[in-house]
């Protein structure tokens, strides 16, 4: 008799490579009317940091934002993902209040159908390049960023759109990050610049 090796299943977040991925793994999550953050990492996978940061930021960008406490939620998702990362954690950990919510399943659908077009127009455009902008300590400087935008984005919601243009940072800091392409994590600190100019012109 001979024994079987069983070969070691990858995680569910091991083959998101892009964001059209993403958007795929979006909608292979179990779903019925309504679609649960936990039936989201289950499909995306709890060990890929930077693909459980674009899935909420992604939804930021949607038309989804416009569900009145969405963007503060989703602020709140990025902040406890990104500090993990940041504490050097080995997979995403969520309070089960996050695990329990729930996103209309048809406005998650219109939502990715939305997003397709300009993720696959960034996912033909990604490679390595200025990688000092992706290494440890760059990274370390961008995940801060991303946290000081999650601390502001729910005093934001009050302003129209405003949540929407700082979630397309930190989409770009988290494309990024996933594809080690310097020059998105370059484009979401010029997002973090303009989306500033932004506030400051609508409060003034």
């Amino acid at each position: 008799m001979t024994d079987t090796a069983t070969a070691p299943q990858p995680s569910p977040g091991a083959n998101l490579r892009s964001l059209t991925d993403i958007l795929d793994a979006l909608q292979n999550a179990e779903r019925d009317e309504k679609i649960s953050v936990r039936s989201i990492l289950e499909e995306i996978g709890v060990r890929s940091f930077a693909p459980v940061i674009l899935v909420p930021a992604l939804i930021l960008v949607s038309p989804l934002s416009g569900i009145f406490g969405l963007p503060t939620l989703g602020a709140i998702f990025i902040f406890l993902i990104t500090v993990q990362k940041l504490a050097g954690r080995s997979h995403v950990w969520m309070p089960e209040f996050l695990k329990k919510r729930e996103i209309p399943t048809k406005r998650l659908d219109k939502a990715i159908e939305w997003l397709r077009k300009p993720c696959a127009w960034i996912d033909n455009r990604t490679h390595k390049r200025l990688t000092a902008l992706v290494s440890r300590p760059a990274n370390i400087v961008t995940l801060l960023t991303i946290i000081a935008i999650t601390i502001i984005i729910p005093f934001l919601e009050v302003l129209p759109m405003v949540t929407s243009i700082f979630a397309v940072a930190i989409s770009l800091f988290a494309v990024g990050l996933l594809a080690r392409d310097g020059l998105f994590t370059l484009l979401g600190y010029i997002q973090v610049g303009l989306s500033a100019a932004a506030v400051l012109w609508l409060i003034s």
